[in-house]
Parts: C-alpha cells; structure tokens; sequence
C-alpha cells in the first residue's frame, strides 16, 4: 500500500449511485489521477489516500484508492477553492470569496462556531448561514465516521451504507452490537458482522453474536433451499460454526422464539425451526392458496360442448386426461397440471386458454424467466410475461431491505379472471407468496409445471408440496403423443424418468452420444461441436448452443470450461474492449450470467434508433445475456438480456456476472435451447443423479448431444438420489384444510 497526498483540482467523472469517481490530484511532484469510492468528495479538498498505483490499459497510470481521509483545508486559497466548488449548496464563487476576504484562515472556525456572523456578508441571509454550517457540519460527521468505520477495515462502499442508516447512532452500534448490521443492511452477512465484532473486542459467547449465528444458518439453509431446519441440524451448523456449547444455542433459541423472530413447529418427534418470516410466508401463502380454491357450478352438456367447438375450431383431438385438465379449469379456483416433455401440456394450455376466452374471461400468462416466458408466448399465441413484470417490480422498498416490492398486491391486485403459470417447478415460496397476494378470491389459478425437474433455487418446494397436500384437484397428463414418440429427447427423457438405460447407439437425428474416455477428449469434442457442427445443423447461432455441466470445479466445471469455450468462442481481439476481474476476464462479444438477484437495477428496452421505449427494474440470478459494448473511462459495461432488455453495470458490479457459454444444469431451469451439449465423466453421487439428467436433456428443442462415457448416463439413470429439501407448505395446507373441515368453514 502507499500514501499520497494532494488537493482535489478537478472531479473527473462520478457515479452518485456508488460514489465511483475520478478525480485529478495536485499538490505533489506532479498531478495525479486517482480512482475509487468517494462518499463525500469535493474540488479544493485535501486528501490523503492509500492505495496502489495502477497501469490502466487506457488511461495510463492511476491511483486506486483503498480508503482515504479528508484534511481541512487551512489556507485561504484552498479554503476558497473548496466553498465554491459546489459541495456546499447555495454557495457559488463570488460568495465563497467574500467569506474568505472577510474571515481569512479563520474561515471554517467561524463556520462551525459562530455561523451567525456569516450573516455579515452581503448575500447571505441568518437562515442561509445555519444551512451552510449544517451542511459543513453533516460532511464532518460523515467524513469523521468513514474514518471510524476504516479502522475496523469497513470499505467506503459499505461505510456509506452504514452511514445512511444510522448516522450518528452508528458509533454505538459498532461498538455494542455490530450483529445488528447484518439484520439491518443489504450486503452485509453474519461474517463480515463477525469480522467487526472481533475488532470491536465483543466476546465470542456474546449474546448477539449467538442469535445472528443461529439467523444466518437459517439464511444459509435458505440458499440452499430449505424453509426451515429439524431442531437438531440447527443446533449442529450453529456450534459448528460459533465454536460455542449446544446449551447456550438452545437457550438462544427459545429467547427468539418469544422475541417472535423464530418459530418452532413440532411434527411427530422432530422440532422445525423456522426463521419467522418464511414459517409466515408458508402459513399465509397456504391460506391464500385454499382461499383461492372456490368451486365452480358448470352444467356437464354445456362444458362438453364447449371443448367439442375447441377440438373442432383448432382441428386437435384431446386425450381423457387434457379433457379432465380443461374440464376441471372450469370447475375449481385451483389447478395444477403437470407432465413431462411430449405429454400435450401446451396443447392442454392452449384449449383452456380458448375456452375462457370464448366464455368472455380475461387471462394473464406467466412464467419465472424470461426464456420460459418467451417459450410461453410462442407456444400459445398469446402475450406472456415473467411473474414479476406481471407483478411490476418496483425494487426494494428501503435500502436496508433485500426483498422484491411488487406494484401488483393485496391493495392492488392483478385484473384477471385466470391466471395461468408456467415452468411452477421453478418457483420459490418468496415468488410465490407476492404472486398469491395480487390474486383476488374468485380469479382462477392455473399452475403448470414438470414435477420431475429439479426444484427452485430459491427456497421451498411449492409444486411439490401442493400436489402432496392433496388439497387441490392435480391432472397428471402422461400419454405421449405420436408427434412426441419421433423426438428421441422426449422417448429418452421418459425411459430416465422411469430409470430405464436408454440405447446410446448412432443413427438418432435429435439425441447424440460422442464416447470419449479422458476430460481433454471431451473438451475437444465440446468444442468442435458448438463451434462448428451444431449451428449450422440446428440452424442457431454459436452463442445459443449451451453446454450443461454439473458441478462448477473441476476439470469438467463451469469455471474451467467457460475460460476454455471463451478463448475459442469470443477470442481476445484488438477492436474488443475487456476488463479483468478477480481472475477472470469479461470482454465485449460475450455471454454473461447474473448470478445473483438484483432488485434495483435498472434496465431498459430500446428501439432501433437507440432510444428507451420501454423502463423497469430487477435482473434475476440465472438471466443470461450478450456484453454488447463497454465504456473503459466511465467504468461501465451494457449487457442485452432476453426480451431487449440491456442493463448497465458499473465495473464495481461485475461480480454479479459470470461467462455463461458453459453453466450447471440448476442454473438451466426453465430455459430451453436449439442444442445443448452435456459432457459427462465423473463426479460425486449427489450430482450424479437421474433427476439432473433427467432436466439437462430437457432443456433442449432440436438436439442433445452427451460427450463422456456410457457409464456416466447409466449412472446417473439408477441414482435416484434427491437433496432433501426441508419445507413445510404441505403441512401448512394441511392444517388449514383441518381448521376449515373441523369448524364448518
């Protein structure tokens, strides 16, 4: 690390989102141009900042700056340099220089003790010079407590943040309870709040320290999936990860049950502990769903007529079973239809579609991506939207909040009389619970989804947990139709399903297997066959062609494939701009991931010209698009996702993207694809397994092509191994059904 130090000659460029500014340095031996996280920045400042000097491919040498101070300006010409620079607001040049003509060095003191007398300047009213000393006096505590927070190694970044929730108070939270940061503000966890803790000096058997150790491993089984954790596996993560006895744990425990933050449910022997939250987001999400669930008289003559004008009109025949689906879409509140590939879901969609438009009812149609969106629109014809451009995702509500606020609600619900969603398997019981509240008693609730995929990413197991409650009418669609039996994907995918070895054999037109024996082999092949053989043969562009793997290390693994398909597919190239980031390097040309959910970024939709006709917010972890152009000076990139949207990332937000030419099987969900490629070779029995066979082959429309040894695929068809997933909407249902038969309701 090094030092410099110098006034603030020029402010070159500056994000107010971030506080990433560029700024020119003077004072030294020669000028300098210094980069990073500036909170509180103005012209005429004198700073002293540490960090490393830098060659910017660019702009030559810079001075990265990894925290700072700000030194008050002490001679006269300074301190009018810094009044007039615009940091204090109402205060232009020619005041600021008769502050300093009148007061001289003396200026700031007067400032902060007698601010009255800067009424004595012509101009400058006894109403203005309290706010021009607020004003200073604001950017003093605020540069006092990014001080503070750097000694306890907090970034400028996060400072802000800390800053704008607490202000002064923030002293006493870092200081007494630091754990309060991770409750309170977006980005910070258990771990950096135990980083703080153990400089602040706060004991590791801490009462604090103990309940957000027993919060965050509910958070952490929530990214995994799980809603709640068995009592015994809690306190196993907790001790493990607090070093600290079972019985402090579960004393712990109980206090945030009666603070109300947890809550414990018993069923048979086994304790569930629930962060409070998700057991309510469970309860109310399963009343909703059976409040929903209202009965619909229909005379039998006029529905069989109905479907026989829609089987004439759209010259298709409908099976029993996409006759039940349809017929029972008119008779409960509550449908959930499911099936795999080739069963007739989307003609079963379509004639229910057809048949509440011919009795006059409006209908929205959704789906949790975009692509599966895009699917949607195309199979049926009509208009489809993700679930939370339906719901019009406005952000976060506040800062400290790290969940969607939806437009679409309880106080303002969606106006339909059906609505119908697509790929449910992939919908978590956050997603869900905001869907059901925009969906008023007496609007129809169709779900649709392939049980045999792999669940959410998010937590809970919804379509699961609905069809095992038993609560709702579920049509199973399982005849394959003729149609279907001519694609060797979906004759494949049943034989999986049903753990039956498929024929690896030549002579398929739509599902390939390339035996190789080592990794390299199978890289070679991949390649080849992205690059050159499949385009053309599936009529596709390159960047559409996915490679499927299952785990993210590994010579097989995302991270080492995505550097590898890179370097062929999007080659480094003089007229390309690029920018390296923790190791890996992100250029124009290539294919990205989101790899986290971002409420508050903004994307837009452009016309052909360039122009925005279409704003929003919110890009969602496994949204994948093209860098289409990056601005090396202003630090940005914009990446085009599906349906338009193009977002623009500062480099500070590169770490929410990841190259995407090769991704897991999980973040495949919902998406579909002209080829896709799955190498397969080796790997640990829990990704092994026939379920995420089952979903890579899935995923693609025209071909799949299998790269590995035959050994791998029979494998992973006889491992029917499945990740428990820890949920409790079934039993939610449940109880509510109990309640409502035991009382008459």
């Amino acid at each position: 690390m090094a030092e410099i130090t110098g006034y603030v000659e020029k402010i070159i460029y500056r994000r107010e989102d971030n506080f990433y500014t560029v700024i020119e340095l003077s004072g030294g031996k020669t000028d300098m141009v210094a980069v990073g996280c500036f909170p509180v920045i103005a012209e005429g400042e004198y700073i002293r900042a540490r960090g490393q000097l830098k060659l910017h491919a660019s702009y030559g040498e810079q001075f990265v700056v990894e925290s700072y101070e700000s030194i008050v300006p002490t001679d006269t010409q300074a301190i009018e340099k810094y009044l007039a620079s615009g940091a204090i607001k109402g205060l232009g040049a020619a005041l600021a220089a008769r502050i300093v003509k009148r007061f001289g060095d003396d200026t700031f003191r007067i400032i902060e003790d007698e601010p009255e007398r800067l009424a004595e300047i012509k101009g400058i009213s006894m109403r203005m010079a309290g706010d021009i000393a607020e004003q200073i006096a604001l950017k003093q505590d605020l540069r006092q407590a990014m001080m503070f927070l750097q000694e306890y190694g907090i970034t400028q970044n996060l400072g802000a943040k800390i800053y704008n929730r607490y202000g002064r108070e923030l002293y006493k939270v870092i200081k007494t309870n630091p754990y309060k940061l991770a409750d309170d503000i977006s980005g910070v966890g258990f771990k950096i709040a135990d980083e703080i803790a153990v400089k602040a000096g706060i004991r590791s058997d801490s009462d604090f320290r103990i309940k957000s150790g027993i919060f965050y491993t509910l958070l952490q089984a929530a990214s995994n999936g799980h809603t709640y954790l068995p009592k015994d596996r809690l306190l196993m993560y907790t001790e493990e990860l607090l070093g600290v006895t079972l019985d402090s744990i579960e004393k712990h425990i109980m206090d945030l049950v009666l603070e109300k933050k947890l809550v414990v449910k018993k069923k048979d022997d086994t304790e569930m502990v629930y962060a409070a939250v998700y057991y309510f987001m469970e309860l109310n999400a399963a009343r909703m769903l059976c409040d929903l669930d209202m009965k619909c008289e229909i005379n039998d003559t006029v529905l069989e007529n109905q479907i026989e004008r829609i089987e004439s009109t759209e010259e298709i025949e409908l099976d029993e079973l996409q006759r039940e689906a349809v017929s029972q879409s008119a008779r409960n509140g509550v449908l959930v239809i499911t099936g795999g590939p080739g069963t007739g879901k989307t003609t079963t969609i379509k004639s229910i579609i057809n048949f509440f438009e011919m009795n006059g009812l409006t209908i929205e149609l959704a789906a949790p991506t975009g692509r599966a969106a895009k699917r949607m629109k195309e199979a049926t014809g009509r208009e489809a939207r993700t679930i939370h451009r339906m719901l019009e995702l406005t952000g976060k509500q506040d800062e400290s909040s790290s969940d969607a606020y939806f437009s679409r609600n309880e106080l303002n619900p969606l106006d339909a009389d059906v609505i119908i969603i697509d790929e449910m398997s992939m919908v978590d019981i956050n997603l869900f619970n905001s869907l059901l509240k925009a969906i008023t008693v007496g609007t129809r609730l169709i779900m649709v989804g392939d049980v045999n995929q792999l669940p959410s990413v998010g937590p809970g197991n919804v379509l699961r947990d609905i069809i095992g409650s038993e609560a709702f009418h579920v049509v199973k669609l399982t005849k394959i139709f003729r149609q279907a039996t001519m694609s060797d994907i979906i004759v494949n995918a049943h034989k999986i399903n049903n753990g039956e070895h498929i024929d690896l054999k030549p002579g398929s037109r739509d599902f390939v297997f390339v035996k190789r024996d080592e990794p390299n082999a199978i890289i070679n092949a991949l390649l080849s066959l992205v690059r050159d053989k499949l385009p053309p043969y599936v009529n596709a562009d390159k960047m559409d062609i996915q490679v499927m793997t299952l785990m993210r290390k590994g010579v097989l693994g995302v991270e080492r494939l995505n550097q590898i398909l890179q370097s062929f597919l999007n080659p480094q190239d003089g007229a390309k701009k690029e920018y390296e980031f923790n190791g890996f390097t992100i250029r124009e040309g290539d294919k990205v991931m989101q790899i986290k959910n971002n409420y508050q970024t903004e994307w837009e939709i452009r016309s052909k010209y360039g122009i925005p006709i279409e704003t929003g917010l919110g890009v969602f972890n496994g949204d994948v698009g093209i860098v289409r152009s990056m601005n090396l000076f202003s630090e940005e990139i914009e990446v085009e996702f599906d349906e338009g949207r193009i977002v623009t990332y500062s480099f500070k937000q590169v770490d929410e993207l990841e190259l995407a030419y090769a991704i897991t099987v999980h973040k495949a969900q919902g998406s579909e694809y002209p080829a896709v490629v799955l190498p397969l070779f080796s790997g640990p029995k829990m990704l092994m397994t026939r379920n995420l066979l089952y979903t890579g082959i899935t995923r693609a429309k025209s071909c799949v092509c299998i790269v590995g040894v035959p050994d791998a695929v029979w494998q992973m068809t006889d491992n029917e191994f499945e990740q428990k997933r820890y949920s409790g909407l079934k039993d939610r249902i449940t109880e509510i059904n109990s309640i409502e038969n035991n009382t008459g309701f």
